[in-house]
């Protein structure tokens, strides 16, 4: 049986990381190790893991929040030939690892194991409500994603070290997508399958609200810069230039108007790798995600 690393990330959400590790110790699935990557909580979330489970987790305890440069961290101590990446309020159904190491098994070229996330408390009442009987293995997948939920997605380590992690210079958002690219563009494919499924029993803690639009907004920046064509990137920057600036005036707030500046001083550390013209082509980027937080 092939060893499946999970490498979680946490912060400050102590309650939920229990609930996850106990989740995953319910898996079908024997040979898992789970790989924490805490980043920097201060809720006691570190002391915890190492109190109930005495060294059988290994958890990697930052000094500060240093972002989705965590996961990578993770990624390095992961020792199993497929990996799953989890945020510390999703964690997968029962059957969910089986399914994504059956998959993987079948086609070598498959590096991106996409689940289907789904809300916990819909998903519950939705199984009650249903036959047992009721068998999703048969529904076909997607032969051909762009991205992925980084909250439920399993990937081939092989692949990942070929390609590398996330861009731990985004911090937050987008980084999905960035790592999306560049494992298609090194040829390995990714398929989600709507019976591999990841719940998210959301939290009732909340982040700081200015995070999403702004890591959303400077992030697409760098995307756009470090992997369209030139005549792409020219168009879409004055797009974002043009959006940031219509959505702080509609909105009222400068955060758009920061992270812009922000991607525009930080044009150095980008590095420019452009991607296949017919991956770009088939790209469905959502430019005006990033400015609806503050409607």
């Amino acid at each position: 049986m092939k060893k499946v690393s999970v490498v979680m990330l946490s912060y400050n959400r102590k309650k939920d990381v229990l609930e996850g590790i106990k989740a995953l110790m319910e898996q079908d699935y024997e040979n898992i190790e789970i790989i924490i990557a805490d980043n920097g909580s201060t809720d006691g979330t570190t002391e915890m893991v190492k109190e109930l489970f005495d060294g059988s987790i290994h958890i990697i305890a930052l000094k500060r929040n240093i972002g989705v440069a965590a996961y990578n961290l993770g990624f390095q101590e992961a020792s199993g030939e497929y990996i799953v990446i989890l945020e510390d309020d999703f964690f997968p159904e029962k059957k969910a690892i089986t399914r994504m190491v059956e998959e993987f098994e079948k086609n070598s070229e498959l590096g991106v194991v996409a689940f289907d996330v789904r809300n916990y408390f819909e998903y519950i009442n939705q199984i009650q409500s249903l036959s047992n009987s009721i068998d999703t293995k048969d529904t076909v997948s997607s032969c051909y994603q762009l991205a992925f939920n980084g909250a439920g997605v399993g990937i081939r380590k092989k692949c990942l070290d070929e390609v590398g992690g996330y861009p731990e210079e985004f911090f937050l958002y987008w980084n999905e997508q960035d790592l999306a690219i560049r494992i298609l563009n090194s040829g390995y494919q990714i398929q989600w399958f709507p019976d591999i499924i990841s719940l998210h029993k959301y939290s009732p803690i909340n982040r700081e609200s200015w995070r999403a639009p702004f890591y959303y907004t400077r992030n697409l920046y760098w995307l756009i810069w470090k992997y369209f064509p030139l005549k792409d990137v020219f168009r879409d920057t004055l797009h974002m230039i043009f959006y940031s600036i219509y959505y702080t005036l509609e909105q009222k707030t400068l955060i758009y108007l920061k992270a812009s500046i922000s991607a525009f001083s930080g044009l150095k550390i980008i590095q420019r790798t452009p991607a296949k013209k017919s991956i770009i082509r088939n790209l469905r980027l959502t430019y005006h995600l990033a400015f609806i937080y503050f409607r």
